[in-house]
């Protein structure tokens, strides 16, 4: 555990720039690559990354549901953040909270609830090979 966290804390120290991720709207939640760092923990057998994003969110602003590839921690930095995975009831979070999101769960609630910007930073533990840290969810 305590490697685990050292690992983390070295994804959120290297940098690699103010890389944006394309938005696919024009409403699209704003998305931000603060760091893409090599763990040595392995995801279903596999090499594996850890990728911090800034999302942020604008007041009413929400998310598609969605599935990650391995695990997601999440810090809300600002605002707040009303968050739900599979059949769980939505909780709203505020600047200081964390959350917990299982592999391959879906985050079918992710939204900002409230009247100022809410920001999250979130750490994406995934294979190396994924093609995409976030996979919209088939209706």
């Amino acid at each position: 555990m305590a490697r685990m966290l050292l690992v983390l804390a070295t994804g959120f120290g290297i940098g690699v720039g103010s890389l944006a991720l394309c938005d696919e709207a024009k409403n699209e939640v704003k998305r931000k690559i603060v760091s893409i760092t090599d763990i040595a923990e392995k995801i279903d057998g596999k090499e594996s990354k850890a990728t911090v994003v800034e999302v942020t969110l604008e007041p009413g602003q929400e998310s598609m549901p969605h599935r990650h590839p391995g695990p997601v921690f999440g810090y809300v930095l600002e605002g707040e953040y009303e968050h739900a995975i599979n059949d769980e009831p939505a909780k709203t979070l505020k600047a200081g909270e964390t959350f917990y999101e299982p592999s391959g769960c879906v985050h079918r609630v992710a939204m900002n609830p409230g009247k100022v910007k809410t920001r999250v930073l979130a750490t994406i533990l995934h294979p190396k090979d994924a093609k995409q840290i976030s996979v919209p969810e088939k209706k």
